[in-house]
């Protein structure tokens, strides 16, 4: 991904994506969409319910995101949880065909997002389910260094 990052405007994150994968790689894909979806997604009417993606025949498509139908439209709105295609590289779609194959990975979408051109982007993240144990341990990480910035700057008011 490129520079900008701060820039764009963050539709919907994935929340429990980073708690319950590891993140091995992440792909910005751009998204298909039909009609007044853009303008709901603009309103922010939108949720994750448990996202992943496949790739199928040849193309990536995305599942489980829910985009409420725009409220003024007024031609007949398209089912709000449909599957959508995912616009990648043919040598992406590849890349991520072979490796979701062959070693258990997942694809795992971060984030929905409009470019500054007015775009819609997903981050699509190439992820390895956690363990339970795992879970704890990264938990008790952050919890770790939550404690320790605290103490630095507990440390640093101090002076």
């Amino acid at each position: 991904m490129r520079g900008t990052e701060e820039k764009r405007r963050v539709v919907i994150r994935n929340k429990k994506a980073r708690h319950d994968y590891e993140i091995l790689e992440q792909f910005e894909a751009g998204i298909a969409l039909r009609g007044a979806e853009v303008k709901s997604l603009r309103e922010g009417k939108a949720s994750f319910a448990d996202p992943y993606a496949r790739v199928e025949g040849g193309e990536v498509w995305l599942y489980n995101l829910h985009i409420t139908p725009y409220a003024a439209s007024t031609i007949d709105p398209p089912d709000p949880i449909r599957r959508r295609k995912l616009l990648l590289q043919r040598r992406q779609v590849v890349k991520l065909a072979s490796k979701t194959a062959e070693r258990g990975l997942t694809l795992v979408p971060l984030d929905l997002y409009f470019t500054p051109r007015g775009l819609a982007k997903v981050t699509l993240a190439l992820a390895r389910g956690k363990r339970v144990h795992d879970r704890r341990e990264t938990l008790k990480r952050e919890v770790a260094r939550r404690e320790m910035d605290r103490a630095v700057r507990q440390a640093s008011r101090q002076r």
